[in-house]
């Protein structure tokens, strides 16, 4: 069925020649319905699309005045903060918004948590999402190497050491990745290679398919219920309104409290303490000096948490790494007969709250230097993030729900 010919001139010359363009649009936001009941944790998947574009801008510009070089590479990134006009700002909005971009996720997955986004039909969705956050670590980890500061050279030391504990081929691995024996020139080279054009077209392929996989399902909602279920004479939900301009300029609104928070933190503390921009990073990386306490960026201190607990370093690692990929089999491990959490029982919402403040917890313990009581503490919230997921099949059967309504409550 061809779309209807906008009066606008412009539209109209437009629509004569990419008439595809706004079957597209058509599709995906003018004609695809939402449920009307979305609330606030619904604002953090079009925040992340947000951040993405900042970050792909302003990583844009960052590159016309960067020395991908370990002899030039940290006075590069001074040359951009002192003298290239507005530098400052453009490398503050990038290395805040790498810090914002997985707030959001954190957070958008979170809401999938609650809500059940991950069960049947939306399993691809999540996993798709979940990739998306595989390739945003290693973006992010990439990208934390290049302004060649002591965390930043030290950190890679660290993390990619990690890979020689796997038996075997764990010394050619690490060597291969390094391009060298050391983190050296090379390494530096490859990383932002990576960091600038490979990893990006894969996480904007990434996000593309997660939206197209969304949009052919239809998104769920706090209710957990399916809108598609009741329609109209129309064909049309009744129970959902056009993405668009309802959803569009409402996502609005969170983007300018966002937008608030966000020039707040680049104008006044940037470094947020230390959490977004490390006080070593800002000393030029030195192999023969070794920072006092070394440690990954706040993002990625809840898996560093559970490497350092376990005394076997490979043991580690299959656990470090073990916790990012058992959330893939999340849509599987959930038996629950309802979706949303405002219909489960309280045993839900109890084991829900023990893991959050166990990822939490972990990821202040991945900042501390790692005493004999820390390293207990570690031990016991990594055993029950994975015991979390383990018995999921478990108490997610017999747990109490309530039934749910066929449509979403006028309340809603």
């Amino acid at each position: 069925m061809s779309t209807p010919r906008p009066a606008n001139r412009v539209l109209g010359w437009l629509h004569d020649r990419a008439p595809g363009l706004w079957t597209w649009w058509n599709r995906h936001a003018a004609q695809y319905y939402a449920p009307k009941n979305f609330n606030f944790w619904y604002f953090f998947g079009s925040l992340a699309l947000l951040v993405l574009v900042n970050q792909i801008v302003t990583g844009i510009w960052l590159t016309m005045n960067y020395k991908p070089s370990a002899a030039e590479a940290f006075a590069s990134v001074e040359y951009i903060m002192r003298d290239v006009e507005w530098g400052w700002l453009i490398r503050y909005m990038h290395s805040t918004g790498a810090s914002a971009f997985f707030v959001v996720v954190y957070l958008h997955m979170f809401r999938a948590l609650i809500y059940g986004s991950y069960q049947k039909p939306r399993e691809l969705v999540w996993i798709l999402g979940m990739l998306i956050y595989l390739v945003l670590m290693a973006e992010a980890f990439m990208g934390y190497v290049l302004p060649w500061g002591q965390m930043s050279y030290w950190g890679a030391q660290v993390i990619i050491s990690l890979f020689g504990a796997i038996p075997g081929i764990g010394d050619s691995l690490t060597e291969w990745i390094r391009g060298d024996y050391l983190v050296s020139d090379a390494t530096l080279n490859r990383f932002f290679a990576l960091h600038v054009v490979a990893l990006p077209l894969v996480l904007l392929l990434l996000v593309y398919l997660h939206l197209m996989a969304l949009h052919e399902v239809g998104s769920n909602n706090p209710e957990g219920i399916d809108i598609k279920k009741v329609k109209g004479p129309d064909g049309k939900p009744l129970d959902g309104v056009p993405f668009h301009p309802y959803y569009t300029i409402k996502d609005l609104v969170g983007v300018g409290f966002f937008l608030i928070l966000f020039s707040f933190v680049i104008f006044f503390e940037p470094t947020f303490g230390g959490l977004f921009l490390e006080h070593d990073n800002f000393v030029e990386a030195n192999p023969l000096v070794t920072p006092e306490h070394i440690k990954p960026v706040w993002y990625f201190t809840p898996y560093y948490a559970m490497l350092r607990a376990i005394p076997d370093k490979l043991f580690g690692v299959i656990v470090m790494f073990g916790a990012v990929l058992i959330l893939f089999f999340l849509p599987w491990l959930d038996r629950s007969p309802v979706r949303s959490i405002r219909y489960r029982g309280p045993l839900t919402r109890v084991l829900l709250a023990l893991f959050v403040i166990a990822f939490v917890s972990l990821g202040w313990l991945g900042m501390q230097p790692g005493s004999e009581l820390q390293t207990l503490m570690a031990r016991v919230f990594t055993f029950y993030y994975f015991a979390f997921f383990i018995t999921m099949p478990l108490w997610t059967r017999i747990d109490r729900t309530r039934p749910v309504p066929e449509r979403i409550p006028a309340h809603a």
